[in-house]
């Protein structure tokens, strides 16, 4: 059977999943007593944990507005309201309205416990309020969204002392690949919520693409997590940082942008320089697999998880490859998109009570059995099978 003969049973294989990572969800996180969702969940949807992390609810919001935006199957007053009563939380406890800084950890009541001196949790807030926007017609949910997207360019490009960041005489500035990769994806997320606003946030899209294209070193060979202001490369093993993971998200966020614009040579960057030479670098040939962090120059990385296999980069590798094959209908696309499913789906999915473990060794056995944490949540995993399944019905359709 040819490659392109298996794409109906991808397709079928994608949606079981989905439709089992939502039951999941839907039947273990809601706090129908304070409001908003239980991250914490054990292997069989035990709450281990009350703690609230707010990337992961807003994410969740995010989610389930996306599902019922999208596909006609959960176009469900279930999954509304659930979206609206999670997004009344966030907007009663998560932001302060002073600062619009918003906490990255509460109570299960709602009390704040951390505030990041980062952008992120105010990105997933905008996220969160925009597609609700989208989904319910309300104009608070769209202010909100424009509101805080006015804040997190005024952070990003003019001013981030309001963070919170202290600035020590050693601590040299520099930028990371998650600044500018972020803003682009809040970039796409308002303009699906209203096309409208392309022309408002054309200059941030042209700064986060040269923003982004600083990453591209070594006579593009590699993509680096972290360089100076200038653009090259820093000292030390926070200089040699590869994050394989993150490169192919960056890929196809980079992609979306260029083939919205037409950009034929934005699209050769994203699909050969942050999908396929990242994928290259960092599939482990021994046990399958992408490796969580890599040090270019094959010393070794800090970071003591190094060498786990994490389901998000995964996700981010399914996505990518197939966005990648749809553009150019280079067959090794789909046959790098296989490697990744055959890997994921035999390594990363439960089938018994849905969704996906998310930390493995690096021989691609479980390490940690829980299915939502202060990190994982509804998010990745619903998100690359949704995209999955409408990258894969659009080939099947196109190809008939």
């Amino acid at each position: 059977m040819s490659i392109k003969e298996k794409l109906p049973s991808f397709l079928e294989d994608i949606e079981k999943d989905l439709d089992r990572t939502l039951k999941f969800w839907l039947e273990n996180s809601h706090d129908d007593e304070f409001g908003g969702f239980f991250i914490c969940l054990g292997p069989d949807g035990r709450v281990f944990d009350e703690t609230k992390y707010t990337w992961l609810e807003c994410r969740q919001v995010w989610m389930y507005a996306r599902l019922y935006n999208d596909l006609e199957k959960y176009r469900k007053p279930q999954i509304l309201q659930a979206a609206i009563k999670g997004a009344d939380f966030l907007k009663q406890h998560m932001k302060n309205p002073d600062t619009m800084k918003c906490c990255l950890s509460m109570t299960r009541d709602g009390q704040p416990i951390k505030i990041q001196r980062t952008i992120f949790s105010e990105c997933f807030y905008l996220m969160a309020m925009s597609e609700l926007a989208r989904a319910t017609g309300e104009t608070m949910y769209r202010e909100e969204a424009l509101a805080m997207m006015d804040k997190i360019l005024f952070w990003v490009q003019k001013d981030d002392s309001q963070l919170g960041k202290t600035q020590l005489p050693g601590n040299k500035p520099y930028c990371s690949l998650a600044n500018p990769m972020m803003l682009l994806c809040l970039i796409e997320q308002m303009e699906t919520m209203d096309p409208t606003l392309a022309d408002t946030y054309k200059d941030s899209a042209t700064w986060c693409l040269k923003e982004v294209n600083k990453h591209i070193q070594r006579g593009g060979s590699i993509i680096l997590e972290n360089v100076s202001v200038d653009g090259e490369e820093l000292a030390g093993s926070n200089g040699r940082l590869m994050v394989p993971g993150h490169a192919i998200e960056a890929g196809w966020f980079l992609l979306q942008r260029a083939l919205k614009s037409g950009d034929t040579t934005l699209q050769k960057t994203a699909i050969d320089k942050f999908i396929v030479r990242p994928f290259q670098t960092g599939w482990d040939e021994l046990y399958g697999g992408l490796f969580y962090f890599l040090d270019v120059d094959g010393l070794s990385p800090t970071q003591l998880e190094w060498d786990m296999k994490l389901w998000w980069p995964h996700n981010e590798a399914m996505i990518a490859f197939l966005m990648a094959y749809k553009a150019t209908r280079d067959e090794e696309h789909l046959h790098k998109f296989q490697r990744v499913f055959k890997y994921s789906y035999s390594h990363f999915v439960d089938h018994c009570y849905g969704d996906w473990f998310g930390y493995l060794n690096r021989r691609g056995e479980v390490k940690l059995n829980f299915k939502g944490g202060p990190w994982k949540g509804f998010f990745h995993v619903p998100r690359c099978q949704l995209m999955c399944m409408q990258l894969l019905k659009d080939i099947i359709a196109s190809e008939k």
